[in-house]
């Protein structure tokens, strides 16, 4: 069985009129608060085989902070985890993966997509349920078979409890 995590990019800067949403980058709070959060998961000894980032920048920032705190040496970018991101797609480069030895995987990310992702492998069908807050995780193994209905969640953590 194989883990993956779900990590919402830390706070970002506001939105503004000069900026788009797909430039925006983590404010100096989120910046803070990332590198505490991923201080703690160093600290309890969570490693990831690959850190899987969307590529906007707020993102792709805390995917640096979590490597930068030795919580993986591998980190690639990904468009389907954009907003716009495609679950289809990424579930078949998911197949690709897990064919490897690897056994932890990361992705960051943006809500709505990673909260109803998880809802998909959970339940088979996005519900609104779940919402992940900024720096927040969570944590599911997948099955052995087909990941969407049956995986399993065995955390989901507000950064504040965290930090």
């Amino acid at each position: 069985m194989q883990q993956i995590y779900l990590i919402r990019h830390g706070i970002a800067v506001d939105r503004t009129d000069q900026m788009s949403d797909f430039e925006r980058s983590l404010s100096p709070q989120g910046q803070k608060k990332t590198h505490q959060v991923a201080q703690r998961l160093q600290a309890i000894g969570l490693k990831f085989d690959l850190l899987l980032s969307s590529p906007l920048p707020r993102a792709r920032q805390t995917a640096e902070i979590l490597a930068a705190q030795g919580l993986s040496s591998r980190l690639e970018e990904s468009l389907d985890l954009s907003p716009q991101g495609s679950l289809s797609n990424w579930l078949n480069w998911l197949e690709t993966w897990r064919s490897s030895a690897d056994q932890s995987l990361a992705l960051v990310g943006h809500q709505p997509n990673l909260g109803q992702w998880a809802e998909i492998l959970l339940w088979g069908e996005a519900q609104g349920s779940i919402v992940l807050k900024k720096a927040g995780i969570i944590g599911m193994i997948l099955p052995e078979g087909p990941p969407v209905g049956h995986s399993q969640l065995f955390w989901l953590t507000q950064p504040k409890l965290l930090i």
